[in-house]
C-alpha cells in the first residue's frame, strides 16, 4: 500500500482507537518502522496528528470528537451488554475495569453496588464511581492517553500485579473469527494480559461490530474468558471454541 493510501487509514485508525503506535502500524501495514515514522512526521507537520513517544494521537482540537464518536457507536447494544454484565457482579468483591467505552458503560451500572473495591486504568471509570462512598476506587499509575483517559505503560502493569481480583471486566478493539482477542495499542495489550492473569473470573464485554474490525496485537483467546457478554451471534469457529473451553456466552435481549 502506498503512502497516499496509508495516511488516510492511519488517521481513521487514530480516530477509532484514540492513538496509533509505530509498532502497531508496522504490524498492520507490513512496512518498516522508518516508513511509519516518516508517515507520522508528515501527518504531524500538516496538523492531522500530534506525535507522542512511540506513536501519535489526534490533535487536541479533534481528540474529544473522535472519542465522543467512538463512545456513541452502537450505544444501545453497549448499554444492554453493560447492564447484563453488571448484574453478574455481586456486592463485596474486587473488580478491575480496563480501558474502553463498553467498560465505562459497565461502571455506570455498577454505581449502585456496595462494598466493591474497583481498580482501574480508566479515568472515566474512576470518575463515574467516585460519588458512591461504598465503593473504594484505586487508579493505577501510568502514562495518560489523553484521547480517552486511559493509563498505559509499565507503571499501570506494576500496579495490577500487586492485586488479585475476583472479577476482571475487559474490552477489546477487535475479535478474530478464530476467537483471538485483539487490540491496537501494544501498551494496552500487556496490561490486559496482566489483568487476565491476576483475576479469578474474566468477563469480556464487546458488541458484534468488533467482529468486523481488525487490530494487529493479540491480547489472548476467548478460551481464557469465563463469560463473554455480547449482542450478536458469534461466528461458528468462535462458538465452537467457547463450547470446548467452557466459555459461557451471554447475549443481550436486543
Amino acid at each position: 500500500m502506498g503512502q497516499g493510501l496509508r495516511k488516510p487509514e492511519i488517521i481513521d485508525i487514530a480516530r477509532r482507537d484514540g492513538m496509533v503506535t509505530v509498532e502497531g502500524l508496522v504490524a498492520y501495514f507490513g512496512v518498516t518502522p522508518q516508513t511509519i515514522r516518516r508517515d507520522l512526521a508528515e501527518l504531524s507537520t500538516d496538523g492531522s496528528l500530534e506525535r507522542v513517544h512511540g506513536g501519535a494521537v489526534l490533535p487536541s482540537t479533534t481528540a474529544n470528537i473522535g472519542y465522543t464518536e467512538r463512545r456513541g457507536l452502537n450505544m444501545p447494544a453497549k448499554i444492554e451488554i453493560a447492564r447484563k454484565c453488571a448484574a453478574a457482579i455481586p456486592n463485596d468483591c474486587s473488580v478491575f475495569l480496563n480501558i474502553g467505552t463498553t467498560t465505562e458503560a459497565v461502571a455506570a451500572h455498577l454505581a449502585k453496588h456496595e462494598g466493591l473495591l474497583v481498580v482501574t486504568n480508566n479515568l472515566n471509570v474512576a470518575f463515574t464511581l467516585s460519588n458512591n462512598m461504598s465503593i473504594d476506587v484505586v487508579v493505577t499509575g501510568g502514562n495518560l492517553r489523553r484521547s480517552d483517559g486511559g493509563l498505559v505503560g509499565d507503571l499501570a502493569k506494576e500496579t495490577i500485579n500487586q492485586f488479585r481480583f475476583d472479577f476482571a471486566i475487559v474490552g477489546c478493539s477487535a475479535l478474530r473469527e478464530d476467537g483471538d482477542i485483539m487490540d491496537f495499542d501494544i501498551r494496552e495489550v500487556g496490561i490486559s494480559k496482566a489483568i487476565i492473569r491476576q483475576s479469578e473470573t474474566v468477563f469480556l464485554v464487546a458488541d458484534g461490530s468488533k467482529f468486523e474490525r481488525k487490530a494487529p496485537a493479540r491480547i489472548g483467546s476467548l478460551s481464557e474468558v469465563d463469560v463473554f457478554f455480547t449482542d450478536l451471534p458469534l461466528p461458528k469457529a468462535c462458538r465452537d471454541l467457547c463450547r470446548l473451553s467452557g466459555t459461557r456466552i451471554e447475549y443481550t435481549e436486543l
